[in-house]
């Protein structure tokens, strides 16, 4: 199987990225897939608290791309996947650390060693972001139901779709189904069709994420949870597959606007709630 690059990116922080990044690495270990996991953030590490993993770090990826140590010494291995490694990010560094070259060089190097590399970008779109982005060749965009996470990922959305960059999709987190019954919140389907984007999964609010979260075990582990098999559905869809019984994530209809245009009748949508 030939190595896919997938960068999960929001633009707006606090909506769930390192999360989903966390739970679809996981996922897809649990299907068998070698899969290396990659914090971006400079400064701002907690792909490995969230991986549990925290107590583990001997190198990260700026000890690594200044040579300090090689590739196999920077990865951490999980502490329950065998498949499912970590390339943590510094903690005490400046996020210009790592330059583009860097990553590129990085993701070339794990090229044939596994079959997902994950990279986790940092939130915004400076240049950062921009590194995070240049080694994919697809995309995982994470919002939540609020107007603002919408309206910064489609700004995410304009520039990989104006440097066409890859496929992209969309993950819907912390849905509430009663509000949406309600018609108190854009329901997941709303949020596709104004971002003309397709969907890759839709994650419910759920406590549990918050725990296991705090207890550094992803909630993928735990099929009992909603969110939980909300991941594992997420990874059958990364493998071209669909879990038994779950539904067919919708394509976006097309949309003959855009940018600034979608974003206006979005906001005409919500205030007339």
């Amino acid at each position: 199987m030939q190595t896919r690059v997938i960068t999960i990116a929001s633009g707006k922080g606090g909506v769930g990225k390192t999360t989903t990044t966390a739970n679809l690495g996981a996922a897809l270990a649990m299907r068998g897939m070698r899969v290396v996991v990659i914090d971006t953030d400079i400064g701002l590490r907690n792909l490995d608290t969230v991986m549990g993993l925290q107590n583990r770090i001997i190198y990260d990826i700026v000890d690594l791309v200044e040579g300090r140590c090689r590739l196999r010494q920077a990865l951490i291995r999980d502490k329950v996947l065998d498949e499912l490694y970590l390339l943590p990010a510094a903690q005490s560094r400046d996020k210009a650390a790592v330059s583009m070259a860097d990553m590129l060089h990085v993701c070339e190097e794990l090229r044939g060693q596994c079959d997902f590399v994950l990279i986790d970008a940092p939130a915004g779109i400076e240049h950062v972001f921009r590194n995070a982005i240049a080694p994919a060749t697809e995309f995982i965009l994470v919002t939540t139901p609020d107007a603002t996470a919408i309206q910064d990922v489609d700004r995410v959305l304009g520039i990989l779709e104006g440097e066409n960059r890859g496929p992209v999709r969309l993950v819907v987190n912390r849905v509430r189904d009663a509000l949406v019954r309600r018609q108190e919140s854009l329901s997941p389907e709303e949020i596709v069709n104004h971002l003309s984007v397709r969907l890759l999964g839709v994650v419910p609010e759920d406590e549990q994420v918050i725990v296991s979260d705090s207890r550094g075990t992803p909630v993928v582990h735990d099929a009992r949870t909603p969110s939980g098999r909300a991941y594992r559905a997420m990874a059958a869809r990364v493998l071209g597959e669909e879990e038994p019984g779950a539904a067919p994530a919708p394509a976006a209809k097309a949309k003959p606007w855009r940018g600034l245009l979608a974003w206006l009748h979005l906001l005409r949508f919500v205030k007339g709630r």
